[in-house]
């Protein structure tokens, strides 16, 4: 089997290397961000045909590179050679063009990009049916959906349940105006990114879940409803109309969904211990007043057209601002909200998409100015 890892030293990355070292996996490209470093440990041992990275870090990659290994744009990776699978793990918007290109080329896609089905839901299937290409699910929600729907009939679907640990916030502090990055960077169960682990603590990062699983699965945003569940082992429900439920359990190990991913519809094994079944497994209802973010994403979704893009694109800098310690946690759902209200929505079109993401992040900067004032 042939993969190429688009955002490769990303935590996604990182861990689709561990199991393709379980399984043997021959990886033809490795795209990376800034961590040369890390990228050039990951040639060394996987002697990749093609790489990338960040633009500004290309002439620094070039005379490092070894012999044989060609140097490209990440799109062109994708396009270069038809492989067997193209692992979209480049967090962001910026992940959205290569993922489109892997579709343009034919290949199928393990998914675990949320934002190019959030912002181009309806462009990117146009590709994969054009191009007769699949989209495999890798995120653990949206795998643990796609697996419970493995055999059903979507007729009977009566809703989706995405479960979500509430974050390190989820009770405490009363005032969540007084978290620093420090406090949110700290997730109780996954490690993720940086962005990621913050989308966590606030919930847009299920809002975007939302919002992928309603254009994944065509369900619409009414029947997708979210509910905390602590300790992260149940990472998503089917309910059918027939009063079954359906649920995928399993450890919070990404190397599970991304092995289900890879090795679809094989199960291959894995070399990690079973996970225990005797515990306490709690569920609840979300706080929206203490969670804005979320129903921010529904409404986006209801706008629909360019709404989304523009809501992820005013995320992206919100939390680049917190994070740069400009504006409190507070602040990240109300430059969502202002920008939202300050949108001119418009049909959904790849360029419409690009036009959207400037206007927004600029929108989204000027709100952030006035904050600070």
């Amino acid at each position: 089997m042939k993969i190429t890892i688009l955002g490769s030293t990303g935590s996604i990355g990182t861990q689709t290397l561990d199991v393709a070292r379980w399984q043997n996996i021959e990886i033809m490209g490795l795209a990376a961000g800034k961590n040369i470093g890390l990228l050039l440990e990951q040639i060394k041992e996987f002697k990749p045909k093609m790489v990338s990275c960040d633009a500004s870090k290309f002439a620094e990659l070039r005379v490092l590179l070894p012999t044989g290994v060609e140097l490209l744009d990440s799109a062109e990776i994708v396009a270069r050679e038809r492989v067997d699978l193209v692992v979209a793990a480049i967090s962001g918007i910026a992940g959205l063009k290569p993922t489109a290109a892997a579709l343009q080329a034919g290949n199928d896609i393990a998914l675990a990009n949320k934002e190019a089905m959030v912002v181009a839901g309806d462009l990117v299937w146009e590709l994969a049916r054009e191009n007769n290409a699949q989209i495999i699910p890798m995120d653990s929600e949206h795998s643990a959906i796609f697996q419970c729907l493995v055999g059903e009939q979507s007729d009977y679907i009566d809703e989706l349940i995405i479960t979500a640990s509430g974050g390190p916030f989820r009770t405490q502090p009363s005032d969540l105006s007084t978290v620093t990055p420090e406090q949110a960077l700290k997730h109780p169960n996954w490690d993720m990114g940086a962005k990621v682990t913050i989308d966590s603590s606030t919930l847009f990062n299920k809002g975007l879940e939302v919002l992928e699983a309603h254009y994944l699965f065509d369900i619409p945003l009414d029947k997708i409803k979210v509910a905390v569940h602590p300790q992260s082992l149940i990472h998503s429900f089917v309910r059918f109309k027939d009063g079954n439920l359906k649920a995928q359990i399993g450890p919070h190990d990404m190397r599970i969904p991304i092995n289900y991913a890879l090795n679809y519809p094989a199960r291959p094994s894995v070399p990690l211990e079973p996970m225990p079944l005797i515990g306490t497994w709690e569920l609840f209802e979300v706080d929206n007043k203490r969670f804005p973010s979320l129903n921010l994403a529904y409404k986006a979704g209801e706008m629909a057209g360019l709404a989304p893009t523009a809501l992820n694109a005013a995320d992206e800098i919100a939390v680049a601002a917190f994070l740069d310690n400009e504006i409190a946690y507070t602040d990240i759902s109300k430059i969502l909200k202002g920008v939202l209200d300050n949108l001119e929505n418009d049909e959904l079109t790849w360029a419409g998409i690009r036009a959207c993401d400037d206007w927004a992040r600029a929108c989204a900067n000027k709100i952030i100015k006035a904050i600070k004032k």
